[in-house]
């Protein structure tokens, strides 16, 4: 479970037509690889908006910053990215840090 202050990274991805399939498998070896090769990267999500299906949205929980930071100074993510470039429209991403959370019944 993350902790209060948690660094985390979300991602908006807006995907071209047709191009859903594939994102999914890229976002999917991509995580993979960085679960492997990452210590300190928390687990990764990826969802998909039912309304839209273009829409997704990834967000991962990691140890510090510092981790992020050598996560995206890594050529293997920045080759993920370029990949990805082909198959989507848009991309925001964020750093951000968890302030807040509801544990379900």
């Amino acid at each position: 479970m993350p902790k209060l202050d948690q660094p985390t990274t979300m991602g908006t991805w807006r995907v071209k037509q047709g191009k859903e399939a594939e994102f999914i498998a890229l976002w999917d070896s991509f995580a993979q690889w960085t679960s492997q090769n990452h210590p300190g990267a928390g687990a990764g999500y990826l969802i998909q908006d039912l309304t839209d299906p273009r829409r997704f949205v990834s967000f991962g929980f990691w140890e510090s910053v510092e981790v992020i930071e050598k996560w995206r100074e890594d050529p293997e993510f920045q080759g993920f990215v370029n990949r990805a470039q082909e198959l989507i429209d848009d991309f925001q991403p964020s750093t951000l840090r968890l302030v807040a959370t509801v544990s379900g019944a």
